[in-house]
């Protein structure tokens, strides 16, 4: 069988499965419930050894709570019927929260680097962000179906 025939074999496989049932209101994982109990206690320890420094607990509380949003966003996106208007909105939603959580990253790490570094860490940010808009609302993947024409 040739590479090509195999490849469509696959995605074939892969659109004949059955969608995974969520049930609703169903409780998280116990890695995803380890997961959230780590950073909020990273995130408290982080507020707690700042020393008062207003800006280094606006960052942290502001990170959290980005990767908070990010986290319930993803999940009510994973369990949104994929015909559904809203899917849009949450992917917007999604994006604008990452785009959000880059910058604010790229902000504390440009303040402590030389002027050419700056300047790199932001245009890798904006190459990131641009790259997210492009992946999630300009390109279109095409699935095929048809077996291609020889």
């Amino acid at each position: 069988m040739s590479s090509k025939h195999q490849k469509q074999f696959m995605d074939e496989a892969l659109i004949e499965q059955p969608a995974v049932e969520d049930h609703e209101g169903a409780w998280p994982s116990l890695l995803t419930i380890i997961g959230f109990a780590f950073l909020t206690f990273n995130s408290f320890m982080a507020v707690y050894r700042s020393n008062g420094d207003v800006g280094a607990i606006f960052f942290v509380v502001f990170s959290y709570l980005d990767l908070v949003l990010l986290f319930y966003c993803l999940r009510q996106y994973e369990r949104t019927p994929p015909e559904s208007p809203r899917r849009e909105h949450i992917k917007m939603a999604v994006w604008l929260l990452t785009t959000l959580l880059t910058a604010a990253f790229s902000y504390k790490v440009a303040a402590i680097m030389p002027l050419p570094v700056q300047v790199l860490v932001w245009a890798m940010a904006g190459a990131t962000v641009l790259g997210g808009f492009y992946a999630f609302f300009i390109h279109q993947e095409k699935t095929r179906l048809d077996p291609p024409k020889a």
